[in-house]
C-alpha cells in the first residue's frame, strides 16, 4: 500500500519534535558570570614626572684656523676620541717661520738703537723726542715680534675641549682662510646635557611645591633626574638638573629645563632622544590597580566596578605614572573601598550587568 505524506502535516511534526521538554535546554539562561575583583592598592610612593628630550653635548665646537695658509698635515683619524691639546693639523709653517726671523731682527736692531740712544740723551747728544721715538720702536718690533711667534704656534691647530671628533672637512693641501674654514668638529661626550620642554601647568606645580616647603625648585637646586634610552627598561643614567629657562615659550606653552647625566663609556650621543623623570614629592599616597584591569573607550580609560548588589559598572578613571610591579596609578576615579573587575572583563557586555565577583588570591 502506498503511503503519501503531505508537506503540511510533515511541517506540523516536526513543530511538535522542536516543542518537547528539554529540547529548549541549549538556550536557557546561564548564572551570573564569575569575575574576579580587588580593592585598589594602596601605596606609598615618589611622585616623578616624565619628559621626553633630547642629548646635547654640553662642548661643541667647531674647528677653524686662526691663520691662511695650505693644511700641511692631518694628525687625526676621523672620528676618534682626543683630548683638550691633541694636535689636529698643521699648517704649512715656512712662511711663518721666515716672519718670525724677520720680526726678530728687527726687535734686537730697535733694542740696540735703544740703548745707544739712552747713552746720547743722558749726555744731552740727541734730544729727548729722538730717545722717545726709539723706545716707540721697541715697543712696537716686540708687538710684531710676539705677533709673529703667535701665527707660528697658530699653524698647530689643537683641540680645545676632549671629546669625540668628526671627520676631517678639508685635507692635506686645501687652502684655509683665517678665522674662516672649518675645518672639523669636536663633541664633548662625558657629561652631556639633556634638554626637555615641561608644560606651564607642570612649572606652577613645581612652583606652588617650593612655595609650601615640600621640593625646592630646580632652578635653584640641583634635583635628581633619571633618564634611559629607547631601547633600556628602566632608568639607569641618574643625573641632577642645572637649568630652567627665564621664561614660558608663547608659542608652545613649555618652559626648557636641562639635565647634566654622566656618561661613562660615551654610550649617549648628541642628538639622541631620550625619557626622563624628574623628581617630584616624596612618601605620597595613592591608588593602583593592575595594567591589565584598564580598558580603553576611543580616549578615555575606564575600568569596571561591582557595586553591593553584584552589578558591573563602567567607571572612569584618570590614570597616573606607571609603578615597576605593572601596577598603574590612578589619579582620580575611583576609591580605596571599590571592588575592581581585575580577570573576566571580557564575560561583562551590559551595563550594570549581574556578576558573581570571586576576591583575588594573593598569588593572583
Amino acid at each position: 500500500m502506498k503511503v503519501t505524506i503531505y508537506p503540511a502535516v510533515l511541517l506540523s511534526a516536526l513543530l511538535l519534535v522542536s516543542c518537547k521538554p528539554g529540547s529548549e535546554s541549549q538556550g536557557a539562561p546561564q548564572g551570573a558570570p564569575e569575575v574576579t575583583v580587588m580593592q585598589p592598592s594602596q601605596q606609598t610612593i615618589t611622585e616623578w614626572e616624565e619628559y621626553t628630550g633630547r642629548f646635547q653635548a654640553v662642548e661643541s665646537v667647531d674647528i677653524r684656523a686662526r691663520v691662511t695658509g695650505y693644511i700641511e698635515r692631518v694628525e687625526f683619524d676621523d672620528g676618534a676620541l682626543v683630548e683638550a691639546g691633541d694636535l689636529l693639523f698643521v699648517i704649512d709653517q715656512r712662511t711663518f717661520q721666515y716672519a718670525l726671523q724677520r720680526a726678530e731682527a728687527q726687535h734686537a736692531l730697535a733694542v740696540k738703537e735703544y740703548e745707544r740712544a739712552e747713552k746720547l740723551v743722558a749726555s744731552r747728544s740727541i734730544p729727548q723726542e729722538e730717545f722717545d721715538r726709539r723706545i716707540e720702536e721697541v715697543n712696537i718690533t716686540e708687538a710684531s715680534l710676539l705677533q709673529a711667534q703667535l701665527d707660528l704656534q697658530f699653524t698647530e691647530v689643537r683641540s680645545p675641549v676632549s671629546g669625540k671628533v668628526s671627520r676631517t672637512l678639508n685635507n692635506v693641501g686645501n687652502l684655509v682662510i683665517a678665522n674662516d674654514t672649518i675645518l672639523t668638529n669636536i663633541v664633548s661626550l662625558d657629561p652631556i646635557h639633556f634638554y626637555f620642554d615641561a608644560s606651564q601647568n607642570d612649572l606652577l606645580k613645581y612652583i606652588r611645591l617650593d612655595r609650601a616647603g615640600e621640593r625646592q625648585g630646580s632652578d635653584t637646586t640641583p634635583n635628581r633626574v633619571e633618564v634611559r634610552l629607547p631601547d633600556e627598561t628602566g632608568f639607569p643614567h641618574p643625573g641632577y638638573m642645572d637649568f630652567v629657562d627665564n621664561r614660558i615659550d608663547q608659542s608652545t606653552g613649555t618652559i626648557q629645563g636641562r639635565a647634566l647625566i654622566p656618561n661613562p663609556g660615551a654610550v649617549i650621543y648628541p642628538g639622541m632622544f631620550g625619557l626622563a623623570r624628574l623628581i617630584g614629592r616624596s612618601d605620597v599616597q595613592v591608588l593602583a590597580i593592575p595594567r591589565t584591569a584598564v580598558s580603553t573607550d576611543q580616549s578615555r580609560r575606564f575600568v569596571y566596578v561591582v557595586n553591593a548588589d553584584n552589578l558591573a559598572q563602567r567607571r572612569y578613571i584618570t590614570l597616573g605614572r606607571m609603578l615597576e610591579d605593572d601596577y598603574q596609578v590612578v589619579s582620580s576615579g575611583l576609591e580605596a573601598g571599590d571592588q575592581v573587575v581585575i580577570n573576566g572583563m571580557q564575560r561583562i557586555r551590559q551595563p550594570d550587568q549581574p556578576v558573581t565577583p570571586v576576591k583575588a588570591t594573593s598569588d593572583a
